[in-house]
């Protein structure tokens, strides 16, 4: 087993299934402890002893007054430190714009926006002590151009992800920290069979120059390389998984 994130402290957001899941098993795997969220506490504690005797329930819905600290001082209170942040969690709406309300609107900037801001001031000050650390948001192919499933809410507020990591990264990079997105694109999940039929799904895959859906698994590799030591000289930067969809 590759082993090169033994001794690090990873908090990944949005934990219960598809990407966060598959990141949160991926970087335990190959050593991290990770504190994995999830809004329900019962959800999160059951996925935390799945993962193993490193990893930790940090439960909370991310968009809600003084979850980010909670979660960030649970998290030092188990393992003194934390060094990988994974921003994933989102409300991923498909509303149509003109049947979209503004508090639906607002709700989705709160979520896929304003919580990865509050969550990385959280870390911060552990970070700074450190003089390391690695933070990752998971925007989309939706924040490179627009949604194929999602509605103006969820393009948007990705897009807006793409903002916060470059500003982030321009700042906060003095301090040993690097901020970086990824942006998927299509990816086979229970989330994604949930918005769209089988036969969609197969329809647009065909029209990508990797004519499939994405894995979960891929997405956590890239994930993982985003945060480990190899990519310390990679901030700022928008990574693309998307099977050429983007260039189409």
């Amino acid at each position: 087993m590759n082993a090169d994130f033994t001794g690090r402290v990873a908090i990944v957001t949005g934990a219960a299934r598809g990407l966060g899941r598959a990141v949160a098993a991926r970087l335990h795997e190959r050593g991290a402890s990770v504190a994995v969220n999830v809004r329900d506490h019962e959800r999160a504690e059951a996925i935390a002893c799945e993962l193993g005797e490193r990893a930790l329930a940090v439960p909370g819905d991310v968009a809600s007054p003084g979850v980010p600290a909670e979660i960030a001082r649970r998290t030092l209170d188990r393992f003194g430190r934390i060094d990988i942040l994974v921003n994933n969690a989102a409300l991923p709406l498909t509303t149509r714009f003109e049947h979209l309300s503004v508090e639906e609107w607002r709700e989705a900037l709160e979520v896929n926006l304003t919580a990865p801001f509050l969550l990385i001031k959280a870390m911060l000050p552990a970070m700074q002590a450190q003089q390391y650390g690695r933070i990752i948001n998971v925007s989309s192919t939706a924040g490179r151009m627009v949604s194929t499933l999602g509605g103006a809410h969820y393009t948007t507020s990705k897009t807006g992800l793409l903002g916060l990591t470059r500003a982030a990264a321009k700042e906060l990079g003095q301090y040993g920290i690097t901020v970086n997105a990824v942006c998927p694109g299509m990816i086979d999940t229970e989330l994604t069979r949930e918005t769209a039929t089988s036969e969609t799904l197969e329809r647009l895959a065909q029209g990508f120059p990797v004519p499939r859906l994405g894995t979960a698994l891929e997405v956590a590799d890239l994930i993982c390389f985003a945060a480990s030591e190899a990519a310390g000289y990679i901030t700022g930067a928008s990574l693309d998984i998307n099977g050429g969809d983007l260039m189409m």
